[in-house]
């Protein structure tokens, strides 16, 4: 079956943001970036919140700027070929290779899962992952931690009051401090 996963860049104090929205410290170098490119790699499908598809619009078309290097190309490529869900209440239609959800959360993550394909389901945003999260929905939890505390703004972690036990199934320091966390959920 296929796996669910969130993830994301972190604060050391657990924020994917900071209390100002801005997340200008997640800026990766080459080997997080790297990182990055072989999670999406890896996707068969990717669900997304409005904000986060809003802000990830700009790699449906940045693998035809030929003035990026070819990691930058490459990882555009791979969003765009990526199949993408988009959850929202606001938005009427959406562009590349993405379609609204036509259903809720637990419905696309079991007919996704239903579908012959390979590769992981990702969710992304916070908002996203904490329904996923309060529905049991996350198989794996894939953290970037940063050195840098933030002090408030939007948790990485869903806040709920739901116990959830974890498995270490890997974990790295990279060369620019970030420390690479893959927790599956203990089920």
């Amino acid at each position: 079956m296929r796996r669910v996963t969130y993830s994301m860049s972190v604060s050391l104090d657990g924020y994917i943001a900071g209390p100002d929205g801005r997340f200008d410290w997640t800026a990766p170098d080459e080997e997080v970036f790297r990182l990055a490119t072989d999670e999406v790699r890896a996707l068969g499908a990717h669900l997304l919140g409005r904000r986060l598809y809003e802000t990830m619009l700009y790699w449906e078309t940045a693998d035809q700027n030929p003035s990026l290097d070819f990691s930058t190309r490459e990882f555009a490529a791979l969003w765009k070929r990526l199949p993408k869900v988009v959850f929202s209440t606001t938005l009427s239609a959406v562009e590349g290779n993405a379609r609204l959800a036509s259903g809720t959360l637990s419905e696309e993550v079991e007919r996704l899962r239903a579908e012959p394909g390979e590769g992981d389901i990702a969710i992304g945003g916070a908002a996203l992952a904490a329904e996923a999260a309060a529905s049991d929905l996350i198989d794996e939890y894939r953290a970037r931690v940063y050195p840098v505390l933030l002090g408030g703004g939007i948790p990485f972690f869903p806040r709920h009051e739901r116990r959830v036990d974890l498995e270490l199934v890997e974990s790295r320091t990279l060369s620019s401090h970030v420390v690479y966390l893959r927790h599956r959920v203990a089920r």
